[in-house]
């Protein structure tokens, strides 16, 4: 009899059909509920699923020979972990696998953003050639700072690529960090004012919920870009609309919502925001990454070892 697994997320069918043949596969659901598990998929040894997903108590009531949550992406952040931990299930995740996609398309937001290139395509778009009158000018990033917030693995990589860029860059996390070249500011608030460009690369977490907020968002100014790759908790997005639609900010770049998939009708209306569907890791070599890391974890769990990728205590 074949160990089993559910899938709690949309996969590959790639994917799908090579788990098939070692596994016996439930789903993928998208998303599955406590309510939703089919009494087939009540034994499932391992949920696969992503950070976003809730998996609670609930969950793991609803299936109770669970020893193992893989998470596909790099988040975790819909994981009770204590919960988890208190019943012995173990937490896997993708670690850093998508971190190069996902720094390299947070730069595209950065320029995009920063250049007004939305502008300028829908102006083109409409028949209307550019003119300064109707598109103005902007600072560029040459010479302009970028603050990070989050020196993660992503974060990391975003600054690097905003260094090769002549910005200055500087950070804000926990503390500061051994061996950085970046200036490290101890409040996010005072990071904002120092910076032109804002970039949210933070884990999602209780902590972190609402951190760019009304306040930050001012602080940034009205030549400011508020650029985010990590989670739409992150940001206060009605904080957000309001700085957008009254200019308190020059602009956003977005790959992620406040509560995804639904976006608000006034954000989809502002001029000056880069909107995109959360696909910043929808690259080639992230997804050959994260696929592999989901069944080296699955192998190495049936064979009773320890998976290389779990979340960190």
């Amino acid at each position: 009899m074949l160990p089993s697994i559910l899938l709690g997320l949309p996969i590959a069918a790639r994917l799908r059909e090579r788990l098939a043949t070692t596994y016996e596969v439930h789903g993928p659901f998208s998303p599955v509920t406590p309510e939703g598990v089919p009494e087939a998929a009540r034994k499932a040894r391992v949920l696969v699923t992503i950070g976003g997903n809730r998996t609670d108590k609930a969950m793991m009531d609803a299936l109770p020979e669970l020893g193992m949550i893989a998470c596909y992406g790099t988040g975790f952040e819909g994981v009770d972990m204590a919960e988890a931990a208190r019943r012995g299930i173990i937490v896997t995740h993708a670690k850093d696998a998508n971190a190069t996609s996902v720094a390299e398309f947070a730069m595209g937001l950065v320029i995009a953003a920063s250049r007004d290139m939305g502008k300028g395509e829908r102006a083109l778009r409409a028949g209307k050639w550019r003119s300064l009158d109707s598109l103005g000018l902007v600072p560029g990033l040459a010479g302009n700072r970028m603050g990070v917030y989050g020196l993660g693995s992503i974060g990391a990589k975003i600054a690097s690529r905003a260094a090769a860029f002549e910005m200055e860059v500087g950070y804000h996390g926990r503390g500061p960090k051994a061996g950085v070249p970046y200036v490290y500011h101890p409040t996010l608030k005072g990071m904002a004012e120092w910076c032109d460009v804002l970039v949210v690369a933070v884990r999602a977490s209780a902590e972190t919920r609402h951190a760019v907020n009304a306040e930050v968002l001012a602080a940034l100014g009205r030549k400011g870009v508020v650029v985010n790759i990590a989670r739409g908790s992150v940001i206060d997005e009605a904080a957000l609309i309001e700085a957008l639609e009254q200019g308190v900010i020059h602009g956003a770049g977005l790959d992620v919502f406040e509560h995804e998939p639904a976006v608000p009708e006034r954000l989809l209306a502002v001029p000056n925001a880069v909107l995109t569907p959360h696909i910043a890791a929808f690259t080639t070599l992230a997804q050959r990454v994260q696929q592999k890391l989901v069944e080296e974890s699955l192998a190495a769990f049936f064979a009773g070892e320890t998976p290389a990728n779990l979340v960190a205590a």
